[in-house]
């Protein structure tokens, strides 16, 4: 398959050189974003693939070499592969000769709307470069949207202000094509110098500039796998950081072809690092964190763990199936459209998956919804209701729970309420606490099985030996169903592993499994979870800087974890 092959586009090709950043995701402008969301085509190294992917369409065609190919093939130097991805198939096709520039051209050529994307800022990207003369030489119209360069991007991520107030000078080198004049220069400099280069080069490029005039006590800073949660920054002077380096256990070691920022210079704020360190001192900074739940439903709680720098990995515990007796439900949603009910309260997203779907099969929409009061338990299973087209009449002020949604309900009042029905379509294994309270309220409620939870299918075989062998930080349970199917499904987590529950049942279980509860919510919320866990986070930081040993996530002190690796 080639790219003209792919899904038409706009009558005329187009190409735009899109700048990803050095790694967080979140560094894409609004440009980049709007860009990729309407992209044909996006061309990209796997690295980069992984930071604009899922801002483009999900029937775009990817057009990337194969993950074992250095980048150095891609570029033209080796053979490229192309992989097409529409939806969620994804094709390889057969090996091409062509380029990156060749490939860009004839999407563009094809009608489509092609995003070419480069790690950092396409201007400091000689390829890059390369392949924009290229379009311009073939009459392909093209943009530019600018990204923040890693030498830029880096720094600031790692608290190394890269000026002071007096207004030092900057400069930026590339190690692998420095000259000797270059250094020179630099080296003659009292400014602040930026340099990009790999790990096991650190301690050359420290050397140059010593041989060109720096001092060897200047103070420089060493930040590998920048503004992602893999970060790593280290803290010397030109003189010490292959000692430094050294005592790190870094070097030698297969990743010291990484590429690096280091920072050098006196006015750099090196020496300050540890107060301007606002990234890697984040309270969950790169623990890898097991949340047993499917994606959808873990949407809201990963985000908030990244923004505590942990590293989610969710792994669903539960598979949704539909009930083994459906005459109940539809029954129900025949009474929902022949107005049987005044309320109809969600408590899940799975609810609300299960109700669309019969509505589906009966040809229904959101429309039949009118007249209806429609309840939703938080704000996930609200976000859920509106893409359906229905906007919740009550969503819980507080707690977003079974309690809280009772604490918001209004009681049964037979003069403003023509129909005292409530239909609830939940789970099998959902407990009573709504349906009582409802009761006492005065409703009448049609408490209806939408759908079953079973135990879900096993996780990877990789998956299974990081939670027995130590490989999470920490694992979020959110009930006692979440700890037995875990367990069942890929074993007992590793007592390195900090265990958080959400509640004192939930933390029973875990017990009974043999596990150590570490963090328990103050109450039933995924959220204030997070909030305990990353407070015992920040409790544990605080305890090693007091005592004056080196912060280290819990999955390091498992036996025969060395703190080798740095990304």
């Amino acid at each position: 398959m080639s790219p003209t092959n792919l899904p038409a586009g706009p009558e005329h090709g187009h190409v735009t050189f899109l700048g990803a950043g050095p790694g967080d995701p979140g560094l894409l402008t609004l440009r980049a974003v709007e860009a990729l969301a309407n992209a044909d085509v996006l061309v990209a190294e796997h690295e980069v693939l992984d930071v604009v992917r899922v801002h483009a369409r999900q029937s775009v065609a990817v057009l990337n070499t194969d993950p074992d190919t250095s980048s150095d093939a891609y570029r033209g130097t080796g053979t490229p592969q192309l992989t097409v991805v529409d939806g969620a198939s994804t094709t390889v096709g057969d090996p091409a000769s062509r380029d990156a520039a060749n490939l860009v051209m004839e999407a563009a050529r094809g009608g489509k709307r092609v995003v070419r994307a480069v790690s950092g800022d396409p201007g400091l990207d000689t390829y890059a470069a390369e392949e924009m003369l290229a379009c311009a030489a073939a009459g392909v119209p093209f943009e530019v949207v600018p990204g923040i360069a890693a030498a830029v991007g880096v720094p600031a991520y790692a608290g190394v202000p890269l000026r002071d107030a007096q207004g030092a000078d900057v400069r930026f080198v590339d190690a692998r094509t420095a000259s000797d004049r270059c250094w020179t220069e630099v080296g003659a400099s009292d400014g602040t110098v930026v340099v990009s280069t790999t790990l096991d080069s650190v301690a050359a490029a420290a050397g140059e500039l010593v041989a060109a005039g720096r001092k060897p006590d200047t103070p420089m800073t060493v930040t590998v796998a920048g503004t992602t949660t893999r970060q790593r920054t280290w803290t010397a002077t030109l003189g010490t950081i292959a000692q430094t380096l050294k005592q790190a256990k870094v070097l030698p070691s297969p990743d010291g072809g990484r590429p690096v920022i280091v920072v050098v210079g006196e006015r750099s704020a090196a020496a300050q690092r540890d107060q301007l360190s606002w990234f890697e001192s984040k309270p969950l900074f790169g623990w890898k964190v097991l949340v047993p739940r499917t994606k959808e439903q873990a949407a809201s709680l990963s985000d908030q763990l990244r923004s505590y720098g942990a590293v989610p990995h969710e792994v669903p515990t539960i598979a949704v199936e539909p009930p083994r007796t459906p005459q109940q439900m539809e029954r129900a949603v025949k009474g929902l459209v022949t107005g049987r009910y005044e309320w109809i309260a969600f408590t899940s997203v799975n609810a609300v998956k299960a109700v669309r779907e019969k509505f589906e099969e009966y040809g229904l929409d959101a429309r039949a919804f009118a007249g209806i009061k429609v309840a939703a338990v938080g704000d996930q299973t609200a976000k859920a209701l509106i893409a359906f087209g229905v906007k919740p009449d009550l969503v819980p002020s507080g707690e977003q729970s079974a309690a809280g949604l009772l604490e918001d309900w209004p009681p049964y009042d037979p003069v403003f309420d023509p129909i005292d029905r409530v239909f609830l379509p939940r789970a099998d294994i959902a407990t009573e606490t709504l349906v009582a309270g409802l009761i006492e309220l005065g409703w009448e409620v049609d408490d209806v099985t939408a759908y079953r939870t079973v135990r879900a299918s096993p996780p990877p075989a990789e998956t299974r030996e990081a939670i027995k062998g130590g490989g999470f930080d920490a694992v979020l349970f959110t009930s006692s169903s979440t700890v037995r199917n875990l367990v069942g499904i890929a074993g007992k987590p590793h007592n390195v592993t900090v265990i958080a529950c959400i509640g004192p049942a939930t933390a029973k279980t875990a017990e009974e499994h043999g596990l150590r509860v570490d963090v328990m919510a103050p109450e039933p919320s995924v959220h204030k979870l997070a909030e305990a866990l990353a407070d015992f986070g920040l409790r544990r930081r605080a305890a090693a800087l007091d005592a004056g040993d080196p912060v280290t996530r819990p999955s390091e002190r498992r036996p025969g974890s060395r703190r080798r690796r740095t990304t």
